[in-house]
């Protein structure tokens, strides 16, 4: 995959970036702002995707070129489309929490500002930048990361002849579960869980090796154990999202759907078709409890149909 992709007469320039932000002392947000001297403009971080780059990929990269932080990426954002040297040029937008680093210039960037958002608004070049900066402010910006994973390819069932429990990833399935792998730390995971299968997994067990983690395993997010109890399987899932921090969850087909659903109804968030093909992600994205007791809430689902683009 390279950067570009044909559209009928046209060309399709893609390209991701971040509205990158950090919590001050007193506990409010402030937003990145950079400035290209090339283009004399004020802008959010980003920049067209490389060969074989998904854009969470090419978001966590560029935010690192053109601002020195080291990021963390949390719901999408926006896509923005605009005309670009004869091409349609597309850029998909996170929310990008920092995690280290610091400025210096470089060749792209001359100057950082750390802004409130109002500030931040008035300074941008661009109104496409300021409704990506809208669609950050619209939502609390520290939100539980939920990476929910369908199991990577694993060949067809009926050509199998072991336990179905015990049906391995194919060596399709090995480079799904590979890029996934490489996803996951740029948003953040940090505990897996996965439903007692060897596909499930094998596809996850390389992010809880780079984690240092044992994986635990989930029954009720297991298609048996969650259509005999589906309030339990969900329940459980809001019970791994109450930690915080951003979990990774791998299960199955006949469970991924049904959960989200689940999930959207008790968060009141409308969500078109709810798919969920084999290696695919969903980032989910939960508000915090407000009050001891209370459950977190589903705020924003995005969905990656595969890890490999």
């Amino acid at each position: 995959m390279n950067n570009c992709e044909h559209k009928g007469a046209g060309v399709t320039i893609r390209a991701a970036g971040a509205a990158l932000w950090r919590t001050n002392t007193a506990g409010g947000v402030e937003v990145a702002v950079v400035h290209r001297s090339r283009h004399d403009d004020w802008s959010l971080p980003k920049g067209k995707l490389e060969a074989q780059e998904t854009a969470p990929l090419a978001a966590f990269r560029e935010v690192v070129e053109e601002t020195g932080f080291s990021p963390v990426l949390g719901r999408t954002l926006a896509d923005v489309r605009y005309p670009a040297g004869g091409a349609d040029k597309v850029v998909r937008y996170f929310s990008a929490r920092v995690r280290s680093g610091r400025f210096a210039p470089n060749n792209e960037v001359d100057e950082l500002r750390w802004l409130p958002p109002v500030e931040a608004h008035d300074l941008l070049t661009y109104s496409s930048d300021r409704d990506v900066l809208a669609a950050l402010c619209s939502l609390p910006t520290d939100l539980v990361t939920l990476l929910l994973i369908r199991h990577a390819k694993a060949g067809k069932r009926a050509e199998w002849a072991g336990e179905d429990e015990l049906r391995p990833l194919t060596q399709a399935g090995t480079a799904q579960a590979e890029a996934l792998r490489r996803l996951a730390p740029i948003f953040g995971a940090d505990r897996v869980y996965t439903a007692p299968r060897v596909r499930c997994a094998d596809t996850v067990r390389g992010i809880a090796e780079d984690l240092g983690v044992d994986m635990v395993s989930e029954p009720l997010l297991s298609e048996e154990g969650y259509h005999d109890r589906p309030s339990a399987g969900v329940a459980r899932l809001l019970d791994i999202c109450g930690d915080g921090g951003a979990p990774v969850v791998c299960s199955q087909g006949g469970v991924i759907p049904d959960l989200i659903a689940r999930l959207a109804d008790l968060g009141r968030l409308e969500l078109d078709t709810i798919t969920s093909r084999k290696g695919s992600l969903w980032v989910l994205s939960l508000a915090k409890a407000v009050q001891h007791g209370q459950a977190p809430r589903l705020v924003a689902a995005d969905y990656m149909a595969s890890p490999l683009r």
